[in-house]
């Protein structure tokens, strides 16, 4: 019987899972860009122009650079709609460590809940 209900909660959790590009899709909406013909369009100027001329991007790159994901985590700490959140605490909690893999994966967590609640 417990082989089966583990067998249950790895297929639920294999459903569940998404790729990075797809996370980084998720962490990019959150934002407010868009994704357009030629890019994705970063039309609140956001991320650091050094990767781009005309703030549209090729490639979505929050899990791998500091310069991408750090303002998705200042959006999380510093706007008022989320100040009352007790997962945003953990937000502040994993960048203190500075890895990136932990800061990246506590925001996906943080922006899946915030959708979920939206």
């Amino acid at each position: 019987m417990w082989l089966l209900n583990l067998s249950k909660c790895i297929t639920k959790k294999t459903r569940s899972m998404k790729t990075i590009e797809e996370k980084n899709r998720m962490i990019s909406e959150f934002m407010g860009m868009q994704e357009t013909k030629i890019g994705w369009y970063d039309a609140e100027e956001n991320l650091p122009l050094e990767y781009t001329t005309d703030n549209t991007f090729d490639e979505l790159l929050f899990n791998k650079s500091w310069d991408w994901l750090m303002p998705v985590v200042a959006k999380i700490t510093r706007d008022e709609e989320f100040i009352d959140d007790d997962f945003r605490e953990s937000v502040l909690d994993v960048v203190g460590f500075g890895r990136i893999d932990d800061t990246y994966r506590v925001v996906v967590e943080f922006i899946e809940m915030y959708n979920q609640q939206n």
